[in-house]
């Protein structure tokens, strides 16, 4: 009896869904980017991989059990963010880098904000932006024995020819797992039949960001040009795996449109204008911090409040 009437916080709708099966769905449908990341970039894109995920489940775990709180690194939420922040990472960094942000992860932006479903920023995001600003030319080298030279995207902003079909495929420089186009959407369509993602937030981000550099790129409608743009850098990995996590996107539907433009907005402003070539984890950050006012301005009235006086 007293369990019947024992009061709890919401949500008090169950399903069947729990936190776990939709992290290792998300864990499957990363394994093509990282598959062809440790083929594309050698020994060294798996060892990253490896020591980035161990930090980020034994830094949870480590917390938890010195807090004396349940030990969640069974529902693979800190496996998603370490293995998301490795495939962000280039493969020439060393595998402190690796260790040090799957700690920065997880403890700082997970943890301390009250663990799964209470931090306000992607935590693997969060991670690697601590990580681009603290060793900025270490996160920035992407020389290694496969690749020398600037990225795509780099190329593509000096004014130079880049080769699309390499791009797609994933034949050039880059972070572990943004360089395969191929890989990332394999995996996000595997996301989309099991239903754990939809297509409002990416569809919004992907056409909203061509549309921007069509009008403000220079090219005008030049297809070569917009295809080199989605096909370089972490956008369609930030699109499908990140800019769609649960926790940090809105809830409301309107919103989850408002959201995708704004992330192709400014993942935009900052490729064309900012310094870098890249954008994606900055404006997904940005992006998160306005998800409160998103939801505020997007939420439906509830029924009987907020009508029109006659």
């Amino acid at each position: 009896m007293s369990g019947l009437m024992k009061v709890s916080s919401n949500p008090h709708v169950r399903s069947k869904t729990t936190t776990s099966s939709i992290m290792l769905a998300v864990v499957i449908a990363l394994l093509p980017a990282a598959g062809f990341g440790i083929y594309n970039f050698g020994l060294d894109a798996l060892v990253l991989i490896l020591v980035t995920v161990a930090s980020t489940v034994l830094t949870e775990f480590v917390f938890e059990k010195i807090c004396g709180k349940r030990i969640t690194v069974g529902d693979y939420s800190a496996v998603v963010t370490g293995l998301l922040l490795a495939l962000n990472l280039p493969a020439s960094a060393p595998w402190w880098i690796g260790a040090v942000g799957g700690v920065f992860a997880i403890l700082v932006v997970k943890m301390l904000f009250g663990g799964l479903g209470q931090n306000f920023m992607n935590p693997a995001l969060g991670a690697r932006c601590f990580l681009l600003i603290s060793f900025t030319s270490i996160m920035t080298n992407f020389d290694c024995d496969a690749y020398t030279g600037a990225t795509p995207l780099a190329d593509l902003k000096s004014g130079m020819d880049v080769d699309i079909l390499n791009m797609v495929i994933g034949r050039t420089a880059g972070t572990i797992g943004e360089t395969s186009m191929v890989a990332i959407v394999i995996g996000a369509c595997f996301l989309i039949l099991m239903g754990v993602i939809d297509l409002r937030i990416p569809g919004c981000y992907i056409v909203s960001f061509a549309v921007f550099i069509s009008i403000f790129g220079g090219h005008g409608l030049d297809w070569a040009y917009i295809c080199a743009h989605l096909a370089g850098g972490g956008l369609m990995l930030g699109a499908f795996f990140m800019a769609t996590d649960y926790v940090t996107r809105p809830i409301t539907k309107n919103g989850q449109y408002l959201f995708g433009i704004l992330l192709g907005v400014l993942t935009g402003i900052f490729r064309l204008f900012g310094p870098s070539a890249e954008g994606v984890s900055y404006a997904i950050i940005i992006g998160n911090l306005l998800v409160p006012l998103i939801e505020k301005i997007t939420l439906p009235k509830a029924f009987g409040k907020g009508g029109e006086k006659v």
